[in-house]
């Protein structure tokens, strides 16, 4: 792993002979962007000029000038990045030991209305902020959680908050936080203890080959990560595996005790169209692998899905929530450091991890499937080919099973054929294909299906009102759209724009992004969380979930001319579709895909409506029975 690291007495040695104090931060700067390429804004430097020295000063004043400062590390796996790790040996053991800073330059600062996890911080708005302790309490955590070197030395890892510029009486109650020794607080006021708590974790003696080891250290989920995940999961007796859902499960369980018994590797892909049990299989595998000790962890394409995962499934476990991961955080992942790498919704695999903060010493173009199966001995890829919503996602049997069979790998396939969304109605699901032309055939009328419900409204207000009186007697529900109109940020006074507008009908589109806006959820939540109903959904919040009764509205890029439904790019404000290098039969085939994701999202019944008056006709004459 690349960082920038120094000795402390060799940056404070760096500091005041040969770089004035007050442009250490641009020298910082210029090692994070060689190292780990990250170019950090002005107002995260500041935060440097004072905080980094004051530190290697306290060390070096403890006599603990070898002690390694990793500046700036990047947790593995993740974005997140802890402030310093000082890296030496243990005083007492002589063994390895890291400490974990978090600098802040608070001056004052206050718990936010009793919240023992939120503070409010003097000149830095009305909004709270993490607890120092909390923070750093969960980066120690996630450290021991993935650094197979402290995989059974946890308490080798300790974590402070240093606010340098606080005295105690300004900062006194984020005191009441201070649980143990292995997070502690400490402020200006406190700077004597300070030194002496260093004093009491390091022994007098050069961090460098500590910090080798945490740096060079494989990453994976330790056993006790794994062990809580097997626990959360199992105990979720709703994961009931059917049929072909079985078989996938076991096929598996198969390619993962011949792996590890054979020192070999192998692929396995699952296919199934919506509500056909992928993610059920994906979370038990990912239960059951944890509770025989193995490494593994999941991964989606989608920010939605993701989050979704470590709110729901991990709810209230925020070591577990780690466990869910994105498909770009492999780019560095060293081979089959994991037993099973979980790839669900991998139809949202990119072309490349690469994207417009990557520098470019990283861009190489490797292939984003490529990095997935390097990193596990038994990649396991979860899709549906006809949800491919964006250009650049090409997560296809056909693309994951050549690169496998190009690096010498046996592939195997699962094909799912129940379907558990959509009222269990294969029915429904073969219309659907037939009416978007995704499987040859042509639209045939819709016959009807005891277990699932499709109706056409005539206005975007009957389908409203349809689907609230759902709401209202109990059942979830809710509204999706083609991507046809703007997408607008928040007005000033955090209300949403109402974009889709349709006659005198007008609604806004969900949250676009992770924090609530009024009594609007969260991007990640709209499909489950109260409030969703009243913003419509666009594919990219909708893909992944489900709900009771499911509303569609058709925009003006998919239309009935001449006998059949055509696209209409122009229509369309997607933004992925206005990219240059996107051909009009790519255009066709995502919005199709999109219209598909769409339709099946319910599990009892969909209601319809076109704003197209033609194909309204259309999808009258399909649905006049």
């Amino acid at each position: 792993m690349a960082v920038f690291r120094h000795s402390a007495e060799s940056l404070v040695q760096l500091v005041s002979e040969s770089v004035p104090e007050r442009i250490l931060s641009d020298v910082i700067a210029e090692n994070l962007r060689a190292t780990q390429g990250i170019n950090p804004g002005k107002g995260e430097r500041r935060s440097w000029d004072r905080s980094i020295p004051i530190l290697a000063r306290d060390l070096v004043e403890a006599g603990l000038g070898g002690v390694e400062m990793l500046i700036e590390y990047q947790l593995p796996l993740t974005s997140k990045r802890a402030d310093v790790i000082l890296a030496g040996r243990d005083r007492r053991t002589g063994a390895d030991s890291y400490l974990i800073v978090e600098l802040k330059q608070w001056s004052q600062a206050e718990l936010y209305e009793d919240d023992d996890e939120l503070v409010l911080v003097s000149g830095m708005g009305n909004r709270p902020k993490l607890h120092p302790v909390v923070q750093v309490r969960g980066y120690c955590e996630y450290l021991a959680d993935f650094v197979g070197a402290l995989d059974q030395h946890r308490n080798a890892v300790r974590g402070v908050a240093y606010l340098h510029n606080a005295n105690d009486l300004d900062i006194h109650d984020l005191y009441d936080h201070v649980e143990d020794e292995r997070t502690r607080l400490f402020s200006k006021t406190r700077r004597g203890q300070f030194v002496d708590y260093l004093k009491a974790q390091f022994a007098p003696e050069p961090g460098a080959a500590a910090a080798d080891r945490l740096l060079s250290s494989s990453i994976r989920p330790s056993k006790q990560l794994l062990k809580a995940a097997a626990g959360e999961i199992k105990n979720r007796d709703q994961f009931v595996l059917l049929a072909e859902q079985r078989l996938a499960f076991e096929m598996v369980m198969h390619a993962v005790e011949k792996a590890r018994g054979s020192n070999s590797k192998q692929v396995v892909i699952i296919t199934g169209g919506p509500g056909s049990g992928k993610s059920v299989i994906a979370l038990s595998l990912l239960g059951e692998v944890s509770n025989r000790g193995y490494s593994v962890l999941h991964a989606t394409g989608s920010r939605s899905f993701t989050e979704t995962m470590r709110r729901v499934v991990a709810k209230g476990s925020t070591r577990m929530k780690a466990m869910f991961k994105y498909f770009n955080n492999f780019m560095a992942a060293k081979p089959n450091d994991l037993d099973v790498l979980i790839c669900d919704e991998a139809h949202r695999i990119r072309e490349t991890s690469e994207n417009r903060f990557t520098r470019s010493a990283q861009r190489t173009g490797r292939p984003q499937v490529d990095e997935l199966i390097h990193a596990a001995r038994v990649p396991v890829f979860l899709l549906d080919e006809h949800q491919v919503v964006r250009p650049g996602e090409m997560g296809r049997v056909a693309e994951i099973t050549a690169h496998a069979h190009s690096l010498g790998l046996d592939v195997h396939q699962v094909d799912l054929d129940a379907q558990f969304r959509c009222g269990g109605s294969r029915k429904y699901e073969e219309w659907v294909l037939r009416l978007l032309g995704l499987d040859g055939e042509a639209p045939e009328v819709w016959k009807g299906d005891d277990h699932f419900a499709v109706s056409l409204t005539e206005s975007p207000y009957e389908l409203e009102a349809l689907l609230r009186a759902r709401l209202e007697a109990g059942y979830s529900a809710r509204i999706t759209a083609g991507f046809c109109w703007p997408w607008s940020s928040p007005n000033d006074d955090d209300s949403l724009v109402a974009d889709v507008r349709i006659g005198d009908w007008a609604r806004p589109w969900n949250v676009k992004g992770d924090r609530a806006v009024g009594n609007a959820p969260a991007s990640a939540l709209w499909a489950s969380a109260p409030g969703g109903f009243e913003q419509v959904g666009c594919v990219y919040t909708a893909q992944g979930f489900e709900y009771d009764w499911n509303g569609v509205i058709f925009g003006a890029d998919l239309v009935y001319r001449d006998g059949r439904l055509i696209t209409v790019r122009s229509a369309s404000k997607d933004p992925a579709l206005t990219r240059k290098g996107v051909s009009d039969e790519q255009a066709d085939q995502l919005i199709r895909n999109t219209y598909k994701v769409l339709l099946t999202r319910g599990m009892m019944g969909t209601a319809l409506y076109s704003v197209d008056p033609e194909t309204q006709e259309f999808l009258a004459g399909l649905l006049e029975a």
